[in-house]
């Protein structure tokens, strides 16, 4: 281990034996596949949130063959909620690819994992560090944040050149043993004490090496993203409920927002959403209640939909016989991938049907969700 590397990895080390997390549940057992399921559901998402999607989907499909095996809809049903869908469909995938290219397994291979969809240089790092202890670094935002604080790294990380410094930095700072430890104590430190928001520098094992601490710039560092204003988009959301009480939900095309999700049928302005109606339901679209609207925050823009609700639609055969749209129960809603913030409007706005009172679901905005 080198000089830089040992007074940085040494007392990381030190301080995750007494202080790290090693009760996840995916490090008991630590296989490759549980190893790459948790580094894929845990960009941008946190921990907690985490665990008890992880042991759903895992008792659903505990290996590589049963994901790839199992049909998208249901793997879009266990991450329903989790944001980002683009992550199930290229776990999907990249098992499907595993299965006739790999023998069912993970490759213990930077460059094949790479290769699979979903797979970036972080997440392959990942896996091999973790699950067969190779020597790889990672590069996530907890590590980028450590880093930038440590050598006093000054940008945003997300642009190319300060990111390639921080890769520099992270191989020289690679132990030569127990690196699954240290790869989870990267994280853990940047969870929990190296926090974007009031770190705790007072416990920080890394404290006395740290440039930001030492100049007094731990709040600076690293450089926040470049400000923009989002644009927004808006849509109307059609919600027709048959008089069994059953939701119409419409299958999302394969690419863009939300792609191959469940959701309810969108249009872009009244004159589409007549059409569609017209199509579908036959006449008395002016019949509509119009609810609150949905706000959610994307990366890239802002989207508000503003649902109308028609009650005792009829059920027409040219519904029932089309692939991409279904009438479903209120109870089977959970068997199937839906965004989040519609999720939260149907299980309020079908709760509250029979009583007569407008939906006080108050949805929040939220920054998960896929880019197009």
């Amino acid at each position: 281990m080198s000089r830089a590397a040992d007074a940085f990895a040494a007392p990381l080390l030190a301080w995750f034996d007494a202080h790290g997390r090693h009760d996840l549940p995916w490090q008991h057992p630590r296989s490759p596949y549980r190893v790459w399921l948790s580094e894929v559901m845990l960009q941008q998402t946190q921990v907690r949130v985490v665990v008890p999607y992880f042991e759903r989907f895992v008792d659903a499909l505990p290996t590589v063959a049963a994901l790839a095996a199992a049909p998208l809809d249901d793997v879009l049903a266990l991450w329903s909620g989790l944001g980002y869908y683009a992550r199930a469909r290229n776990l999907h995938a990249a098992a499907r690819a595993c299965v006739t290219q790999h023998g069912g397994d993970l490759p213990r291979d930077f460059d094949a994992l790479v290769a699979l969809p979903g797979v970036g240089r972080s997440t392959a790092g990942a896996i091999l560090a973790q699950a067969w202890g190779d020597r790889f670094a990672i590069l996530d935002g907890n590590v980028k944040r450590v880093l930038a604080r440590y050598h006093g790294v000054d940008g945003w990380p997300g642009q190319s050149a300060v990111e390639k410094r921080l890769w520099q930095l992270a191989r020289e700072h690679l132990p030569r043993s127990r690196l699954a430890d240290y790869t989870q104590a990267q994280m853990d430190l940047g969870a929990t004490l190296c926090t974007r928001h009031s770190p705790a520098c007072g416990d920080c094992p890394l404290r006395p090496g740290c440039v930001a601490h030492a100049q007094g710039r731990s709040d600076e560092l690293p450089t926040s993203r470049p400000g923009k204003t989002l644009p927004t988009r808006e849509a109307l959301l059609l919600l027709l409920l048959d008089a069994e009480g059953r939701v119409l939900l419409q299958r999302r095309p394969p690419t863009g927002v939300w792609a191959q999700l469940w959701s309810l049928p969108e249009a872009r302005d009244e004159a589409e959403a007549r059409d569609w109606f017209a199509r579908h339901a036959g006449a008395g679209f002016d019949g509509g209640e119009t609810l609150q609207a949905i706000p959610h925050v994307f990366s890239h823009y802002r989207f508000v939909m503003h649902p109308r609700r028609w009650q005792g639609v009829v059920a027409t055969p040219c519904v029932r016989d089309d692939d991409d749209l279904r009438w479903v129960p209120p109870a089977a809603l959970r068997e199937l991938g839906i965004p989040a913030p519609v999720r939260r409007f149907l299980e309020a706005s079908t709760a509250m049907r029979d009583n007569g009172r407008h939906a006080s679901w108050a949805a929040r905005p939220s920054s998960s969700g896929d880019p197009p």
